[in-house]
Order: C-alpha cells, then sequence, then structure tokens
C-alpha cells in the first residue's frame, strides 16, 4: 500500500512554439483521456487580455475544465514560482480526482521549472534595490542594463531576450541582493528526482515557412477578431500593466498610437517579432530533455500522440 502512495503521477505536457496547434491537441487528448488542462501560458493568466495572449475561448474548450486562465488583473505580478505553486495545487486536485492533468502552453520556463520540481527559495529583496535598478534602467537604457546582465551571469542572459526588461532587471537584482547568478540557483534548486512521471509532446512544422505562414495568419485573424482596441487598453495603462506592455502583441502598436507609424507597419513588426519568439521557444524546447517532437502538419498527428498518451499511462 506504501509503493501505491509513493507512485508518481502521471503528467502530460504539449509544447511547442506558438501556431503550432498545442490547444486543440490538448482538448483532444483530455477528451480521450479524461483529463484537466493546466495553461503553461504568462499571458493567458491575466483577465481582459483574449485577442492578443490567443487565449483559448469557451467554444474551443469543448466543456474541459482550463485552469491557470483569467486568474489575474494585467496590473497583478506573477513569477515562475508562482506558477509552480499554483501547478502543483492544481495537479494534486486533478490527479486526486482520477483526472490526467495536461500542462499545454509555449512558456518553456514554466514547463521545465514544474515538471523538473524546481525549488524557489524564499528571497527578500534589499529596500529600494528595485526601485534603484528601476532609475538606472531609466537612465541609462534597456541595452547598458543588458549588457550588465551579460557579464554577471551570461547564461541568464542567453535565456532573456534583450528586450524583455521585467525579466532582464529581475536577474540583476537577484544577482545583487544574493551575490549569486540565476543560473547556479537553478542549478542549488533541482531535486534529485523529478516528482512526476511526465510524457512531453512536441509540436513543430518540418518546413519552417509553414510555421511563419500560421503565424502570420493568426495575427491578420486577431486584428479581425479586435487585437488592437485591447492593445490601446495596455497601451493606456502601460504604467500600471507593466507585464502586459512588454508582451509581444501589444507594445509592438504603441507607435501607432502615439502617431509615429502606420498601423501595417506595426502589423508586419508584430508578425516579424512573433516569428522570432516562436524560434526562441524551439530552442528552449529543443534543449529539454524527453521532449517526443511531431510534426504538426502530419494528417495523423493527433492519432500520433493519442497512441503515445496510451503506452504512456499503459506504463504506469
Amino acid at each position: 500500500m506504501a509503493e501505491l502512495c509513493n507512485k508518481k503521477h502521471p503528467v502530460l505536457a504539449v509544447v511547442g512554439p506558438t501556431a503550432t496547434g498545442k490547444t486543440a491537441l490538448g482538448v483532444t487528448l483530455a477528451e480521450t483521456f479524461g483529463g484537466e488542462v493546466i495553461s503553461a501560458d504568462s499571458m493567458q493568466l491575466y483577465k481582459g487580455l483574449d485577442v492578443g495572449t490567443a487565449k483559448v475561448t469557451p467554444d474551443e474548450t469543448h466543456g474541459i475544465p482550463h485552469h491557470a486562465v483569467d486568474l489575474l488583473t494585467p496590473d497583478e505580478p506573477f513569477s515562475v514560482a508562482d506558477f509552480v505553486a499554483l501547478a502543483g495545487r492544481l495537479e494534486a486536485d486533478i490527479s486526486a480526482r482520477s483526472r490526467l492533468p495536461i500542462l499545454v502552453g509555449g512558456t518553456g520556463l514554466y514547463v521545465q521549472s514544474f515538471l523538473y520540481g524546481v525549488r524557489f527559495a524564499a528571497e527578500k529583496t534589499p529596500d529600494g534595490l528595485r526601485e534603484q535598478l528601476a532609475a538606472e534602467l531609466a537612465e541609462k537604457g534597456p541595452e547598458a542594463m543588458y549588457k550588465e546582465l551579460q557579464e554577471a551571469d551570461p547564461e541568464a542572459a542567453a535565456a532573456i531576450h534583450p528586450n524583455n526588461q521585467v525579466r532582464v532587471l529581475r536577474a540583476l537584482e537577484h544577482y545583487r541582493a544574493t551575490g549569486k547568478r540565476l543560473s547556479e540557483q537553478k542549478a542549488e534548486s533541482l531535486p534529485a528526482e523529478r516528482p512526476y512521471r511526465s510524457l512531453v509532446l512536441g509540436l513543430d512544422f518540418q518546413e519552417r515557412v509553414q510555421l511563419y505562414r500560421r503565424i502570420d495568419l493568426r495575427v491578420d485573424k486577431m486584428m479581425e477578431n479586435g487585437l488592437l482596441p485591447e492593445a490601446e487598453l495596455v497601451y493606456q495603462n502601460r504604467e500600471r500593466f507593466k507585464t502586459a506592455a512588454q508582451a509581444i502583441g501589444y507594445k509592438e502598436f504603441f507607435p501607432y498610437f502615439e502617431g509615429n507609424a502606420a498601423l501595417e507597419d506595426c502589423v508586419e513588426k508584430l508578425k516579424q517579432a512573433s516569428r522570432n519568439y516562436a524560434k526562441r521557444q524551439l530552442t528552449w524546447f529543443r534543449h529539454m530533455d524527453g521532449v517526443v517532437w511531431l510534426d504538426a502538419a502530419a494528417p495523423d498527428v493527433t492519432e500520433q500522440a493519442v497512441r503515445l498518451t496510451q503506452d504512456f499511462l499503459a506504463k504506469g
């Protein structure tokens, strides 16, 4: 009996770059295997940011419960440590009801930290440090702050886009507060054994042009579905909605709202930014061990995923 109690819970994950069909596959697998979805998307947590985050619609869920969606207002901060704690509670609840937890999303840091069981130490930021870093950012600019991070913690810098000022400042804050690199903390925080028995399915296209075409079409659809007024809401509240104001899908339109760029130019910039983001997502997931990659364009991709999941669950 003790052995049964100590058995690791199975967790399924569907990952990959944006616009590869993760949401639809996650729903199909949940319908097939009695699962519930835990969103692993750092922006879909926020209420009111629906179009720009490609948030799953009620129709798309097919009645499958989707967790970690619409939890926060856009002015509330949320860290990877918060996600790991939240996902851990959700997994325990879903598994206790004999349902299958299915992690679906493209935020690699969230997926990896949860599945690997990364432990986050409580860390107190010295008084005034956050404000000091913000002042330095305003004075020196983002390039200088990113360069400082490259010198202090090259590994962390390589994993963070230079324009993601929030994460750049967070990594610098950690380094200045503790004298340790984030990468060092990550190594120290990994448990000897992973907490879950997991199958990670990765979706990608064999031809890069297919992925880019899907991204371009998605952006066009977002514009039809009301992305511009959503981006304007973020722009008007950019001092409060700091995370959203840095997010792809919103910041590209700020020059338009300021009267400094044509709308079509901003749309094209969003398509390019989304393609670049997809490349970074692929780089992240390709470095994760154990991902089983599927061709998203294959006519039998769903059947392949179902077979792999059946085999995975049968081994439990």
